[in-house]
């Protein structure tokens, strides 16, 4: 099955910078909402219409608008209309098969990155695209779907603890980066749970269901692969970069989260390494299986050679046979197969073949 199955697409063709929405069906309303804070206060979240998501100059402190849904293009249009964006960035944002990577614009820095979590039903890993626009005051979210990975910072906020309320927009854009590379230890840890139960299957009772876990937790590594790999650049091209919209401060977290980035990739490198290694590990063990049957099989045959040339002996048709007239000749016919296979057998266990 094709992995863009059940996407709208952009048609082929379309110049750039054409607004078209990119992703699964959605008929549900957008809903933006929006958090002020500053030193010493942090607004409630407050819902608020696609003109009313704008600058506000002169504004103290920073602006968090979180954007739940991309699929209503001409709401994006009118925020990126009022933020003055780009028409290729927002064309990214509602492209939802985007690969992740980071533009400066000079006036704010466009980030995509994909936002992983784990199905434990289905055991499949859904990633969901993420926009982050950074200006000097102001942080644009822009989410698939309702629901996310960022709350803690949300309590975090309002709490006033840690640094966000005391840093300005590029930190806020930073914990947002740290939140979503901290959730895919969460799903790394999900993971090699199936795996633990896998490589069990695999020394105990290997079957086709076994097989197909592998392959499957395979496929998920490489996704996870594919989503974490181009943060690592992100991270480490703002701190390269020499942007004005990223401070000294900020700079400093920016480097333990590229450590972080790094651990991911070394521990999904290792991952797909035992993956690969149970994967030998089940051929090996039904190789093994195999060549137990065709042992048995290989006996069974050897022993039925023998006994074989004798009955086809004495059962042809000749008429002067001297064993044909014996009295003794049909037991001593049976004696004979039954010491044959005898000591064939006591040869196999002695040479250690059975």
């Amino acid at each position: 099955m094709s992995i863009v199955a059940g996407l709208s697409k952009k048609p082929v063709g379309s110049s750039p910078g054409s607004v078209v929405y990119v992703g699964k069906e959605n008929t549900s309303p957008i809903s933006i909402s929006r958090i002020r804070y500053g030193l010493d206060s942090c607004e409630p979240a407050q819902i608020i219409l696609p003109a009313e998501c704008r600058p506000e100059p002169g504004q103290k402190g920073v602006s968090w608008y979180t954007i739940d849904g991309v699929h209503q293009v001409e709401s994006l249009k009118t925020i990126g209309d009022n933020f003055k964006l780009h028409p290729l960035v927002v064309e990214d944002i509602v492209n939802t098969t985007q690969r992740p990577k980071i533009e400066d614009f000079g006036d704010y820095l466009f980030v995509a990155v994909k936002m992983i979590t784990y199905n434990s039903e289905a055991r499949r890993i859904q990633a969901e695209h993420v926009s982050i626009i950074c200006g000097e005051d102001f942080v644009l979210l822009f989410l698939e779907d309702e629901g996310d990975v960022f709350e803690p910072i949300r309590q975090r906020l309002a709490a006033g603890k840690g640094s966000l309320r005391k840093l300005g927009a590029d930190y806020l854009m930073y914990a947002l980066l740290d939140s979503v590379v901290d959730y895919y230890f969460q799903v790394i840890e999900q993971i090699g749970e199936d795996i633990e139960d896998v490589e069990d299957e695999v020394v105990v009772q290997p079957t086709v269901k076994t097989l197909r876990d592998i392959h499957r937790i395979k496929r998920e590594l490489i996704a996870l692969r594919r989503s974490v790999w181009p943060i690592r650049e992100i991270v480490n091209s703002l701190l390269r970069d020499d942007s004005p919209l990223v401070g000294k401060e900020v700079r400093i977290f920016l480097r333990d989260l590229y450590d972080h980035t790094i651990q991911v990739i070394d521990t999904v490198e290792t991952l797909r390494d035992i993956m690969a290694s149970a994967l030998d590990v089940y051929l090996s063990s039904v190789s093994n299986k195999l060549n137990q049957v065709m042992k048995v099989l290989t006996v069974v045959s050897t022993i039925f050679i023998p006994i074989t040339f004798v009955v086809g002996v004495y059962g042809m048709n000749f008429r002067h046979m001297p064993e044909l007239e014996w009295y003794y000749g049909y037991p001593a016919v049976w004696a004979f197969i039954v010491f044959l296979s005898g000591a064939l057998l006591a040869i196999f266990k002695r040479k250690g073949w059975m």
